[in-house]
């Protein structure tokens, strides 16, 4: 049997507590699993963010989607861990990624490093937060994300939860400019994944951060301002991106449960924009689980 679905929505924009509070509990209202909070300057603060979340709602679990681990000491990081999962009633999960945009390490005045120094300090994170942790008899769901050998390596030794974003930094952006996966590139990276994996005794559970959510008959009018951004790409290549999430209900449902079948994809999340457009999504997922795939919107060659 396949792993059930479960939803997660990563909230961005920072709010009066009010308001904050309200959106957190209108994700709970829509049948969210769990409230997300990214590392990004100039976007809410991870740690008192989840705390407001938790506190505003009864039912889902909370996360990090995710830490920066750059911006972070191991052993402060685990202070506030710790705290967090105490006053969330134990509801934490904990994502950790490198951290990928160079122009925030800079204004925060922290190096950035190679790829395989940002690999070598969360390694050191994990590794030593896991040790804080394991002292303190405390166990913490452990999301990594991240596409690369080294990274799908570290994955595959230490996460309970294995996030692929679909999508690339583009070679030179220094501000964290993404180019989506496709089909078969993605099919790669969780093969991959699933080598280093081989030997785990439980498999870990498999999230896809989708980028665009839009429930619609007129595929063609819902893609015109990515098109315009992007005029290299066509209607249909758009479509059979894994990330991009655009067709009717029945469409994008199917395409959903052949990327559960075919990669492992049961922890789907969205971004905050698309947060009311997926609810209908979720629902017919939860109706319908295994429901026949139908035009499953992937390309022949994904494997």
């Amino acid at each position: 049997m396949p792993r059930p679905f479960r939803f997660g929505v990563n909230l961005l924009t920072p709010a009066p507590a009010d308001e904050w509070r309200a959106r957190c509990r209108r994700a709970e209202e829509l049948g969210y699993d769990v409230l997300l909070v990214p590392d990004h300057l100039g976007m809410v603060a991870p740690f008192p963010a989840l705390v407001a979340a938790a506190e505003a709602t009864e039912r889902p679990r909370v996360g990090t989607f995710v830490l920066n681990a750059g911006f972070w000491n191991p052993t402060l990081l685990a202070r506030e861990v710790t705290t967090t999962d105490d006053l969330t009633g134990g509801r934490l999960e904990l994502g950790l990624g490198t951290g990928y945009i160079q122009a925030e390490h800079d204004t925060a005045g922290l190096p950035f490093g190679t790829p395989g120094e940002r690999v070598d300090h969360l390694r050191r994170t994990v590794e030593e937060l896991g040790h804080i942790l394991s002292a303190e008899n405390r166990r913490v769901p452990l999301l990594l994300g991240g596409n690369g050998d080294r990274m799908l390596r570290l994955t595959a030794e230490h996460a309970d939860i294995a996030a692929f974003t679909g999508a690339s930094l583009e070679p030179g952006s220094t501000t964290g400019k993404l180019a989506p996966v496709d089909a078969v590139g993605l099919g790669q990276r969780v093969a991959r994944y699933r080598e280093f994996a081989a030997g785990r005794a439980e498999p870990a559970e498999l999230n896809l951060l989708l980028q665009l959510v839009a429930v619609t008959d007129d595929p063609a009018s819902a893609l015109r301002p990515l098109l315009e951004r992007r005029p290299d790409l066509t209607v249909e290549q758009v479509l059979d991106l894994p990330v991009m999430l655009v067709g009717t209900l029945d469409q994008v449902t199917a395409k959903l449960r052949a990327l559960r079948d075919r990669y492992g994809f049961s922890y789907l999340s969205v971004l905050e924009p698309h947060m009311e457009a997926f609810a209908p999504v979720m629902a017919e997922l939860r109706r319908n689980p295994l429901a026949p795939h139908g035009r499953p919107l992937l390309g022949s060659s994904h494997e």
